[in-house]
């Protein structure tokens, strides 16, 4: 991708959730909602204290996390729909079920 972000600035791509429900109710498109959770494609290096120490971002390339309705700025990058917001708008991170049994 031809973009970096800067600062604590993080780029992400919607996941779009499924159209089925669990109990097999098949939700129409314009009954959807945006989707609140995406893929972290790019970091920036982090954020500068007082003292012009660099913070690197808790965030990393692959991550999947969960971000507020209204959060960040849509761009079309190379055709790609994506999320420009700052860290700090990220919610959390969505963890694998393995690696959440593994911490308990």
């Amino acid at each position: 991708m031809p973009f970096r972000p800067l600062h604590d600035r993080v780029v992400l791509r919607r996941i779009d959730p499924e159209a089925k429900t669990k109990g097999g109710i098949i939700i129409p498109d314009n009954a959807k909602e945006k989707p609140q959770e995406g893929e972290v494609v790019a970091v920036g290096p982090g954020l500068r204290d007082e003292s012009g120490t660099l913070t690197p971002l808790a965030l990393k390339a692959g991550d999947r996390v969960l971000f507020g309705k209204w959060s960040g700025t849509e761009v079309k990058i190379d055709g790609d729909d994506l999320l420009i917001m700052k860290e700090s708008d990220v919610m959390g991170i969505i963890e694998a079920p393995s690696a959440l049994q593994q911490a308990a």
